[in-house]
């Protein structure tokens, strides 16, 4: 029966696909859960620069508190009055894979802006597929086959130009501009009223030092084809016996694993969830010390110039049986590798003894050299420019 929703959903979208295309932006983040990252960025920009386009994004049910508060416009994903926009957009600006039973036309535009720098392999680059209902095979055939629909894929460096081109299989045109989502990190000086704003938002009174923790997930902890857990162990209660007085942790989990956090027994003031119905990057904007793993925040966090630290107690097995690394990681981080609860914590008490100046620009010129602030904007002209045409 699935099978053929499927086939009647995809010759619906070849059938509207054909018919005129209207001045419209469709905007997707993370499968509809989220108004966030490079989508986010880009929609904001055009919402301010070019009042001609009509903007929309697509929501998944139950995700849409974000988007009513904020007054952004949506359409559900899978309703009927969706099934009528999202084949007669002339973009599509999203940051995941789409199911290739969407049918995509030549007449739109396809801006694939990718949600991280690829330090973890990707794409067909995986070795082992440990996602529930995929062979390595089938989940390789897949991307291929979607990449091939992008007309357009965000860079933010040399690197990761070439290695999205390896794993995605993809032949159509980068745009070297850096992440649309980090223009504001980049230019972060201009940023100051935002900043203050959010810190209003959150509770925070300035004189605390901000602590973001944002870990990735792990594939091999999955328990149903629709979810994960999240198997490593953070010392939030030392840190809040240690650390509250001065500082206060923010905790971002992987949106495949938001749910497994629960932050009720500790008090707001000290530790708040930010794991839905904030924008990464501007948890990244706002925050003084970024404790991560193998997430590709990493990257994005360098912009800022200010401390990381790498909490990985399992650094070892990840490498070996999870995903892989593209590069030697050890030597590649601009920032202590931290294996125990216990050092964590001290070194987040003596954040000053952190030096790691060389790594840092190193490490920022090997996986944000194209950052130009300006993706965003470079964006908006190609779009003008398929418009024209």
């Amino acid at each position: 029966m699935k099978k053929i929703i499927e086939t009647v959903i995809s010759i619906w979208f070849k059938l509207l696909g054909k018919l005129p295309k209207k001045n419209l932006v469709y905007f997707e983040s993370f499968h509809g859960k989220q108004f966030s990252d490079n989508p986010k960025a880009v929609y904001d920009y055009l919402k301010k620069e070019d009042a001609t386009l009509e903007l929309v994004w697509g929501v998944t049910r139950g995700y849409e508190e974000t988007f009513i508060k904020q007054k952004v416009p949506y359409i559900s994903r899978f309703s009927l009055h969706w099934f009528f926009v999202m084949p007669r957009a002339k973009f599509w600006v999203i940051n995941t894979r789409t199911p290739l039973w969407l049918s995509k036309d030549n007449q739109t535009i396809y801006i694939q802006t990718w949600h991280g720098t690829p330090l973890k392999r990707i794409g067909v680059d995986i070795e082992e597929v440990n996602i529930p209902g995929y062979t390595k095979e089938s989940y390789d055939q897949e991307f291929l086959q979607e990449s091939k629909r992008w007309n357009y894929l965000t860079s933010s460096s040399d690197y990761t130009t070439a290695h999205f081109k390896q794993a995605f299989g993809f032949t159509g045109e980068m745009i070297t501009k850096g992440f649309p989502r980090n223009d504001q990190l980049v230019n972060r000086k201009s940023h100051e009223s935002k900043i203050m704003e959010m810190k209003r938002q959150l509770g925070i009174d300035n004189d605390k030092k901000i602590i973001l923790y944002a870990p990735t997930w792990r594939e091999t902890d999955h328990k149903t084809a629709d979810g994960y857990e999240f198997s490593i162990e953070f010392p939030y209660d030392n840190f809040i016996e240690t650390c509250g007085e001065d500082m206060i942790l923010l905790v971002r989990m992987h949106y495949l694993v938001a749910q497994t956090l629960d932050t009720s027994k500790w008090p707001k003031d000290k530790l708040i969830d930010v794991s839905v119905g904030y924008d990464m990057s501007d948890l990244l904007l706002v925050s003084d010390v970024l404790i991560t793993d193998y997430s590709s925040c990493m990257f994005d966090f360098s912009l800022t110039n200010r401390p990381m630290l790498f909490f990985m107690p399992d650094s070892t097995q990840y490498e070996q049986d999870i995903r892989g690394f593209y590069q030697p990681i050890q030597s590649l981080l601009p920032g202590p590798i931290i294996k125990e609860p216990d050092k964590l914590i001290e070194q987040l008490k003596n954040l000053g003894t952190i030096d790691y100046n060389k790594q840092y620009e190193t490490f920022k010129q090997m996986f944000c050299n194209k950052e130009t602030g300006t993706s965003a904007q470079s964006i908006m002209k190609i779009i003008k420019k398929e418009m024209s045409e």
